[in-house]
């Protein structure tokens, strides 16, 4: 595992420049190149991204303006290396707004400076870590924090105490860090956000195997950062906090804990609760249940030792969890009936199971600040810059969508719903949502998910359940499915 370093000189000649390139995002890597060699006049307009093709890899940048973009930045990249790789003095403000307004629209750049600054970090650093130290605010001063859970929220917290001085404890309840990626390892599990964006900014990796890398992988980073920036030390492992009380007169909470040598409290001026949201399974509650007397187990808790060759599945729910692990049982199970209450927006992501090819790791070693660039379009084009697509046109008249923008994403989903679904029109009806995209969360498809629902031994069930018997599941219909296995992707206790 290799954290970010500062850029390596480019020595490679143009033809490997021009096949790195190939795998380059085009406006993060024209934002970079401009940043790094001082031309600005590469950020053409028409190589700006659409706001309403935001979901799609380039922005809207595709076809002859991609290539256009290529060849600007392969130009400026060969300039670059002749002159020994040095990098062009620090822009002045109009240029960084110019580099950001191309971006992100020149309308958004008083929003999104501030922030586009602490992204970018272009000597290394930790520019969010605490400019504050306790002993020099309050010294002497009696300040301990615990910290419940060790998770990805729970780590970063730990880090930025350990930063400020500020003495602290964590409590965990599970016999390592990583949370949701200790705790979730059923087949397929992976992260649904690219890892370029999914990690630490002040601890990003230039090496991720996988663009959306696997939860072995995932916890494997948790763990490395945990020991790499000390916190380990810090964590009581195996220990439950059951109640937490504030007292006035003390000054402090009172932490009752649950140990592997019994109960104890502890005393702490302050709590950070970093829980998380993913890691208490969430039951149907559907009649019967608990009189099935086959197997059934959450996807979050999943049994290892079941096999399911060879053995009638139910699987209830397909949300998140769901989409990953179906495709990856569905060709051992004999047969597989899918439970299905409200179908899933599929986004297209060629890349969802790809390794990240040595290429575009070249380019994260060698282009100064592609990186931290490619990091802030992911955020861009995965968060923040598709909330337009989101918001509500009182005056919108559209059918199954809220807004203009809102209406392109629904258009451009049910084209690929429909595209991956051509081979079973029968099916298009039950797995093309009538809900606008965006209002819930979308998920990654790299068209595993709809050649699994189209295998023969595969069904469909979109028909409400009445209940679960000792042999199977009953539907309102009454229809029975005898099944062996019952697995519920039925999502987590969020609140």
């Amino acid at each position: 595992m290799r954290f970010s370093q500062p850029p390596d000189p480019i020595d490679a000649d143009d033809e490997a420049i021009h096949k790195a390139l190939a795998h380059a995002r085009v406006v993060p890597l024209l934002a970079a190149v401009a940043y790094a060699t001082g031309d600005v006049s590469m950020l053409r307009d028409e190589l700006r991204p659409d706001p309403t093709r935001l979901i799609e890899p380039d922005g809207g940048v595709d076809g002859d303006r991609a290539e256009q973009a290529r060849a600007l930045a392969l130009e400026a990249l060969a300039r670059f290396r002749d002159r020994g790789s040095r990098v062009a003095p620090a822009p002045d403000d109009a240029t960084l707004r110019r580099i950001l307004g191309f971006m992100v629209g020149d309308h958004m750049v008083d929003d999104y400076l501030e922030l586009f600054l602490e992204e970018l970090s272009v000597h290394g650093d930790d520019l969010r870590a605490p400019d504050w130290r306790k002993d020099d605010l309050a010294p002497g001063s009696d300040l301990r924090v615990a910290i419940i859970g060790a998770g990805m929220s729970g780590i970063a917290a730990a880090h930025r105490l350990a930063q400020a001085g500020v003495p602290f404890v964590v409590i965990e309840k599970d016999a390592d860090v990583g949370g949701t990626w200790l705790e979730n390892t059923y087949p397929g599990c992976r992260v649904d956000v690219p890892n370029h964006f999914y990690s630490y900014s002040f601890a990003q990796r230039d090496d991720w195997p996988q663009h959306f890398s696997s939860q072995p992988v995932l916890l494997d980073y948790f763990r490395a950062c945990a020991d790499v920036f000390g916190v380990r030390e810090h964590i009581r492992f195996e220990t439950e906090v059951t109640s937490a009380e504030w007292s006035d007169d003390a000054g402090s909470w009172t932490l009752c804990l649950r140990t592997p040598a019994g109960e104890e409290t502890l005393e702490a001026q302050a709590v950070v609760s970093a829980v998380g949201q993913l890691n208490r399974p969430s039951f149907p509650a559907i009649p019967g249940r608990e009189t099935f007397e086959g197997v059934s187990f959450h996807s979050a808790r999943w049994r290892h030792d079941v096999d399911l060759a060879g053995r009638r599945v139910a699987v209830i729910g397909t949300g998140a969890s769901a989409v990953q692990f179906i495709p990856e049982i569905a060709g051992e199970v004999a047969e597989l009936v899918v439970f299905q209450r409200t179908p899933p927006w599929l986004v297209p992501t060629e890349d969802y199971h790809q390794e990240v090819p040595e290429q575009k790791r070249w380019l994260f070693r060698h282009v100064p600040t592609y990186a931290q660039r490619y990091r802030f379009w992911l955020f861009w084009q995965y968060a923040e810059g598709v909330l337009p697509a989101a918001r509500v046109d009182p005056d919108w008249q559209g059918e199954g969508s809220v807004g203009l923008i809102n209406d392109v994403v629904r258009q451009l989903l049910t084209a690929h719903i429909t595209t991956e679904f051509a081979g079973a029109p029968e099916l298009i009806d039950k797995v093309l949502p009538t809900y606008p995209p965006i209002a819930k969360r979308v998920v990654r498809d790299n068209g595993s998910w709809p050649r699994a629902l189209q295998r023969d031994n595969v069904t469909l069930v979109t028909t409400g359940i009445e209940a679960i018997t000792p042999t199977g599941v009953t539907t309102v219909d009454g229809v029975h499915h005898d099944v062996d296995v019952i697995v519920y992707g039925t999502g987590f206790t969020a609140s």
